[in-house]
């Protein structure tokens, strides 16, 4: 519990206070809540860990169905969970590019994007992050476990005589998660972030459906299970950390994270390239695709000289 919450249950609980009736009544009536909200903050972790779960979205398609070489790949992580993706060759040796759901989400849902990649001549690997399509679930996921999962992928792609370089695109969550990555590393040459929040506690503050201080307690919960304040992973303290290319992309007709984000996180970093879809929505890729030809021709770019080991980072 945290110990300026602690300090002041002790004050409001203390009967040698010298106070008058009323007073002591107020106190109590005060305390009673902040025990059981300060309470909540320490057991809830515990029950989000079940609770806080994404929902199943059905794996529904294929690389094989867009007429594309596929080979099922498994990788483990670093908690020894079996992460599931779908690696499409572009034949020879070429860079790679990762592809990266959201919440939810998995890598069937980002398929739509494998046929430009192709035609580009890039390898791609579509991943399931850990809790999501078919790879296998650990306790929770949160942004950092995505970028954890993430960074399995790198690993795995650098690993492979046909892969000369590696770039990233994330969806939401996947987004902020390889923000967050590449604010660490530098052994990818580019991030393309496809309407990455600002900050999740606010992200989740307007979207939950529940009362203010009802949210307050979840949001501490969370913070608690993943081990890390909001403020300190968010997008906007770590993006001016990016040091290869960064696009943002973002929907102007986003619901679920504003395309204000965007905006601002460009504005924090300088050099970042800023693409909006004037018809985009949140999840709903199709306004997306005639950019598509853009963001290809932003990875290509970015991508160095092919290299003959891995960058590390």
């Amino acid at each position: 519990m945290p110990l300026r919450v602690a300090r002041l249950i002790a004050y409001l609980t203390n009967g040698t206070i010298q106070c008058s009736p009323i007073l002591r009544h107020m106190r109590k009536s005060i305390a009673i809540p902040l025990i059981l909200t300060a309470g909540a903050v320490v057991v809830a972790p515990r029950l989000f860990r079940r609770a806080w779960r994404p929902p199943q979205r059905e794996v529904h398609q294929s690389p094989s169905d867009f007429g594309l070489p596929e080979e099922q790949v498994w990788l483990t992580n670093p908690r020894d969970i079996k992460l599931h993706g779908w690696f499409v060759s572009a034949g020879d040796s070429a860079p790679a590019l990762i592809v990266l759901h959201g919440w939810g989400g998995n890598a069937a849902h980002m398929l739509d994007l494998a046929p430009s990649i192709h035609e580009a001549g890039l390898h791609s690997l579509f991943l399931d992050a850990r809790n999501h399509g078919l790879s296998e679930h650990d306790d929770h996921t949160s942004m950092l476990r995505f970028a954890e999962d993430l960074g399995t992928a790198v690993e795995y792609l650098w690993a492979r005589e046909d892969v000369s370089d590696v770039a990233v695109i994330g969806h939401s969550v996947g987004a902020a998660a390889a923000i967050y990555y590449a604010s660490y590393h530098t052994d990818v040459s580019a991030v393309v972030s496809v309407a990455s929040f600002a900050h999740p506690g606010e992200m989740m503050n307007e979207n939950l459906p529940l009362p203010g201080p009802v949210r307050w307690v979840v949001l501490k919960a969370i913070e608690t299970m993943i081990g890390k304040g909001f403020d300190v992973i968010a997008p906007r303290s770590r993006v001016e950390y990016v040091s290869v290319p960064l696009l943002l992309v973002h929907g102007e007709q986003d619901d679920v994270v504003p395309v204000k984000d965007s905006y601002e996180l460009a504005d924090r970093r300088p050099n970042t390239e800023l693409l909006i879809v004037p018809d985009g929505a949140h999840s709903d890729l199709k306004p997306f695709e005639p950019y598509f030809p853009q963001v290809m021709d932003f990875i290509e770019s970015s991508f160095v000289s092919v290299p003959t080991s891995h960058r590390g980072g």
